[in-house]
């Protein structure tokens, strides 16, 4: 099929990192085309409207820097926005900078194949295009390829089924239902939270207990916006040099030179904000000292069992097989205290795993569970789904899935050796995969990627893609790093460890976001030294 238009560059995904992108090679005067299957901007935000959905990053911290007056005009209502709230926001951003008019909705990309003689990226979509572009940016987002685990018997159940990642748009209704919710990650915990007062019986079959901290979510008035725009100056820069991307960073004293009770006092103080702090804003050793971390582990420990009231059942809520901050660490509102109603119950599938669907509901290896609704938080691909979920072919028609079964590989999750003029957005190896506020590590990449077209084109060069030396230098060097740490004894998303065959590896740099960029930076100011550049 001949190609129905020629672009400069065509961008998968209308999300954070989309919009951006797409503004920023339209300030240089490229001609580009965005795709999306949804039917309108957001990403993350437009698929995910779950019940409870909002982000656990600070709303001042969850923001495009780019622009003074975006800056200036919006208004956070809260100090966590909701799914709601970001999704307008970005509704917004995609308004205010006319953004709508190279973005095509409702359609899905199906292939991308790079054409040797051409020079060109040969993209087909769902709906009959095709269009040839020189540029290929994929801007899909770390966690947009849901799992739907196999259950046997999935097609037989007579109720609704749902994944968190995929809700209606128009809702669905819960009241006064017998409810099951597979999952307790991140999702899980926002929807059960939830949901508990509103239904007739939820039933949660949770596989792994997880740690997570309390939020404290103040609405904001006149006053409180005046103060955080006084400081959008210092946390523009901030967020820019701190690890995980925040404008709080890791504290930069030596917990073991601190007395017990000195640490003590911190963790409390940490705790009682309401926020990340004591994940990406407390002690280092977190990540790597063993001693430290069973120290942090159990003092979270004891906060979930205080809040619980049944002792088995904190037992069963208590993280024991991990540590804290080694798998994601989600913010809670009464996550806990769900567990005190009568009508939430909770099944240990680790005990007694789910054998399958039935037409009533679910059975596990004791018994089976009446359900009305089964909502799946069942997590993601995370940093490949999105990548390997449509037909990408480099150089001599290689595809990435193919090659990814294998072994994952990128440089710094920016582009990808065999695929020239690709360019990664979220993808394995850099903290925007999973090690950081994800508005931060965003549109550093963005910023990367429309600083490297530009290189290009004032040199009058036509392509760019890392060599093999390059590649396996930055791979092992994020290997090393990551076998310093804790992270890679957990099984997680962080390692692939919840997709049956996929490779066991660390998916996100865990170098920090305030090295990741300075190597970024290092690569400019170096005339992109490593890439082949033709």
């Amino acid at each position: 099929m001949a190609e129905s238009q020629r672009v400069d560059a065509v961008i998968i995904g209308a999300g954070v990192a989309g919009l951006y992108q797409l503004y920023r090679l339209r300030e240089q005067g490229l001609h580009v085309r965005v795709f999306d299957a949804a039917s309108e901007v957001g990403g993350t935000w437009y698929w995910n409207r779950y019940p409870g959905a909002r982000t656990d990053s600070l709303s001042h911290e969850y923001q495009y820097w780019f622009s003074d007056e975006l800056l200036d005009e919006w208004n956070w209502q809260e100090r966590f926005p909701s799914q709601s709230e970001i999704e307008r926001y970005l509704n917004h951003v995609a308004d205010r900078f006319d953004l709508r008019r190279d973005i095509t909705f409702n359609t899905r990309v199906d292939a991308a194949h790079w054409d040797e003689a051409t020079g060109q990226w040969k993209i087909s979509t769902d709906t009959g295009e095709t269009v040839a572009a020189r540029f290929l940016i994929t801007c899909l987002g770390p966690l947009s390829a849901p799992l739907v685990p196999p259950f046997e018997g999935h097609e037989t159940f007579t109720g609704e089924i749902v994944h968190t990642a995929r809700w209606p748009r128009e809702g669905v209704d819960l009241a006064g239902k017998r409810v099951g919710v597979i999952g307790t990650g991140a999702t899980g915990i926002q929807v059960i939270q939830t949901i508990a007062a509103e239904v007739e019986h939820l039933t949660v079959f949770q596989r792994t207990a997880n740690y997570a901290l309390p939020m404290h979510n103040p609405t904001y008035d006149d006053n409180d916006r005046a103060a955080l725009r006084a400081r959008y100056p210092a946390i523009r820069s901030q967020v820019h040099h701190t690890f995980a991307g925040f404008s709080e960073d890791l504290d930069e004293r030596d917990a073991a030179d601190l007395s017990p009770e000195e640490r003590r006092h911190t963790l409390e103080r940490l705790y009682e904000d309401g926020s990340l702090k004591l994940w990406i804003g407390g002690f280092k050793e977190v990540f790597f000292d063993e001693a430290i971390n069973e120290e942090i582990s159990e003092f979270v420990r004891e906060r979930i069992r205080a809040r619980i009231d049944d002792p088995a059942m904190a037992e069963k809520l208590v993280p024991t097989d991990h540590g804290f901050g080694t798998r994601r660490v989600p913010l809670e509102t009464n996550y806990f205290e769900a567990y005190n109603r009568d009508n939430v119950d909770l099944v240990d599938i680790k005990a007694a795993p789910i054998e399958c669907f039935t037409e009533a509901g679910i059975r596990t290896a004791d018994t089976e569970y009446p359900l009305d609704v089964i909502i799946l938080a069942t997590g993601f691909d995370a940093g490949t789904g999105g990548l390997t979920g449509f037909d990408i072919r480099g150089r001599d028609g290689v595809a990435l899935a193919d090659q990814w079964s294998q072994e994952i590989r990128t440089t710094m999750g920016l582009q990808i050796h065999g695929y020239p003029n690709l360019f990664t957005t979220s993808a394995p190896f850099a903290p925007a995969s999973a090690f950081c506020n994800a508005p931060t590590c965003l549109q550093q990449q963005v910023d990367w990627i429309a600083d490297c077209i530009a290189y290009l084109e004032r040199q009058g060069r036509r392509t760019i893609e890392p060599t093999p030396e390059m590649e396996q230098s930055w791979i092992d060097h994020h290997d090393e790093l990551a076998a310093m740490t804790l992270i890679p004894r957990t099984k997680s998303w962080y390692t692939g460890a919840n997709v049956a065959g996929k490779q066991q590896r660390l998916l996100g740099y865990i170098g920090g976001v305030n090295a990741y960029g300075q190597a970024c930076e290092d690569l400019k100011a170096k005339g992109y030294e490593g890439f082949a550049i033709a």
